[in-house]
């Protein structure tokens, strides 16, 4: 076997495409988000762990030479045997199936038939972050329907290569500001229950974080729901004192010190720390 012969050439990957095209075969999505799937339709397709790993990197940082991607995904391993190794799970991936790697001078990368959700997650995030602000001229509010592409799990739990973490910290960034930023925005179109799965989903993820924090109490606020903005603010300020001991912040406080029964319903809410 021959490294040519693993990996589909631009003119087979070209045949595949015009043989889906007639048949309607159905093409190759990749799953990294929550766990890894590869499906073709509704078949699960099972490429065992050298081709998780193998697709999983081409889907975050193709493309990719063969001598990297052999030596990143068997550390371990003489050149030789990575190389081989890599031939391999290239060979399983291929069988009886749509090419999903393709190769141009000893480059891989995936198929231009692969579906990836973190591209999608990605390219969702985008359109929300250059959105102009709703009201403005020329703005569009992005369709609530993103708002599910924000909501699954995190880039391959359970993954501790080195490679994996500073992706997996990058997209978590990533869905945090767009949250954030759908949050306000649905606010301002008086999507309030979306607009406070948004703020919540943040709060979830990154529960010290206080925009996150910030963005439940404003669609409260938006509502005329005060107690559950002071609620929130309360909690928000007993973790932050337990966890670090600081005080959130003077923007936050100001967001509802203007409430006039706050200080009846709460005591000693908002004075300062205890030193």
């Amino acid at each position: 076997m021959t490294d040519r012969a693993a990996v589909p050439s631009p003119t087979q990957a070209r045949a595949y495409r015009e043989l889906r095209d007639r048949t309607g075969m159905v093409a190759p999505s990749l799953s990294l988000l929550g766990r890894f799937c590869l499906r073709y339709g509704a078949e699960v397709v099972d490429v065992g762990v050298g081709g998780q790993r193998l697709l999983a990197y081409l889907g975050l940082r193709q493309p990719t030479t063969r001598a990297v991607l052999a030596g990143v995904l068997w550390p371990d391993a003489t050149e030789r045997r990575a190389l081989g190794s890599l031939r391999t799970a290239l060979w399983k991936l291929h069988r009886d199936r749509q090419p999903v790697v393709v190769c141009r001078q000893d480059v891989l990368s995936l198929a231009d038939t692969v579906s990836v959700d973190v591209g999608a997650l990605r390219d969702s995030a985008r359109r929300i972050l250059r959105a102009p602000a709703p009201g403005t001229d020329g703005a569009a509010l992005p369709p609530a329907m993103l708002l599910g592409t924000f909501l699954g799990g995190d880039l391959l739990p359970g993954w501790d290569e080195d490679w994996v973490l500073p992706e997996r910290e990058s997209l978590r960034q990533v869905r945090l500001h767009a949250l954030e930023t759908l949050a306000a925005d649905l606010t301002a179109c008086g999507q309030h229950g979306l607009a406070l799965e948004a703020a919540l989903e943040c709060v979830r993820m990154e529960p010290l974080r206080e925009s996150a924090h910030r963005s439940v109490v404003a669609v409260h606020l938006a509502e005329h729901n005060l107690a559950e903005a002071v609620r929130q603010y309360g909690a928000f300020r007993g973790l932050l004192r337990s966890e670090l001991g600081v005080e959130p912040s003077a923007a936050f406080l100001g967001m509802v010190r203007y409430i006039g029964v706050l200080t009846a319903c709460c005591g000693n809410f908002l004075r300062p720390m205890d030193m």
